[in-house]
């Protein structure tokens, strides 16, 4: 895969002005690198940690940590099934199996088509709308299988593509800060540099 192409570049450095530090902006720039291509692919990880001044281990470090980011593509559209306690005594298990059978594949598999990524993923903060899920991040809550069904049905038929994008799209609008703002580039490093 590829490093960040031109215009993300752009926004990259952008994103680094608006901290003190440039590896402050660290996660965002992950962000920025897997909507380009819908996971983090190791040239893309080198180049963020030289906009940054790190070393490629501490970008995959933080990277790693984070459930949200990807070192494989994935489909079009990640379903993550929560599978923690409350979810699991509200039939998360069972809506799973579900899944699995629906799309025909494995938790952790992508289906044929490219479409599909099925996980089964620790506590999504819904526990009082169990059972939850989350396509590309956007939540679902009290899913019964013919509301999954439903789902996927919308997914597939683009019905849902005002409300969710494709996988690795974290905003539709990027945040635009004014110059003269305190947590921006010049500014940023001037206070910085008072202190």
């Amino acid at each position: 895969m590829s490093r960040l192409n031109d215009h993300n570049v752009i926004v990259a450095n952008d994103l680094i002005a608006r901290y003190p530090r440039p590896k402050s902006a660290l996660i965002p720039v992950l962000h920025l690198a897997q909507e380009q291509e819908g996971f983090l692919s190791v040239e893309a990880m080198a180049h963020i940690a030289e906009l940054i001044g790190v070393t490629s281990a501490e970008v995959y470090g933080t990277a790693s940590f984070y459930e949200m980011f990807k070192f494989e593509p994935v489909g079009r559209y990640c379903v993550n099934v929560c599978t923690n306690i409350s979810c699991q005594l509200l039939g998360a298990w069972e809506l799973l199996e579900h899944a699995e059978q629906t799309l025909g594949v494995k938790s952790g598999s992508t289906t044929a088509d490219g479409m599909f990524t099925v996980e089964d993923v620790e506590c999504i903060a819904a526990c009082t709308e169990a059972p939850a899920l989350q396509v590309n991040y956007r939540y679902r809550y009290k899913v019964s299988n013919d509301e999954f069904d439903q789902l996927v049905d919308d997914l597939r038929e683009g019905r849902l593509v005002d409300e969710v994008p494709p996988h690795g799209t974290l905003a539709r609008v990027r945040q635009r800060s004014p110059e003269n703002w305190a947590g921006t580039g010049k500014a940023a490093q001037a206070a910085v540099d008072a202190r």
